[in-house]
Parts: structure tokens; C-alpha cells; sequence
């Protein structure tokens, strides 16, 4: 199963967020860091929800680039 995930980036560190997995985030002080933060949460929280005997949210969410004329 694959997630959408949001990256940002701070002044002084980088986040990320899942919005099918609420509460699931990570900060880290790269890109690459922030990553694998985001991957060992995500599997932490699935198993989590497996352990609990909870639904697996199917991933809806996705991501896209708008690009806007920077003229206008």
C-alpha cells in the first residue's frame, strides 16, 4: 500500500505529514532524514492499528503541483 505524503520545508528543519493517517509525523533536519522518519512511523502506526484490531484507512489522497504564471 502506498500513502501520499507532505513534505515542507522550515526554516531550520523539514516535516512531513500523512493526511490518510492522521496524527502520523516527523520532523527531521534533511530531506532524506525526514523520510525514513516518516516510513518508520508509518509502519509503527499501521502495526499499531493491526495490534488493536483496527480498519487499515485505504489511501486516498494524492498530491499535485498547480503552476500559476508568476506574471499574473
Amino acid at each position: 500500500m502506498m500513502y501520499t505524503v507532505i513534505y515542507e520545508k522550515g526554516p531550520s528543519s523539514w516535516g512531513a505529514y500523512v493526511p490518510d493517517l492522521p496524527g502520523v509525523i516527523s520532523v527531521g533536519d534533511s530531506r532524506e532524514e525526514v523520510e525514513s522518519l516518516i516510513q518508520e512511523a508509518i509502519e509503527f502506526h499501521l502495526e499499531g492499528m493491526r495490534e488493536e484490531g483496527l480498519p487499515i484507512p485505504e489511501a486516498s489522497s494524492f498530491a499535485g503541483l498547480v503552476e500559476i504564471d508568476s506574471a499574473a
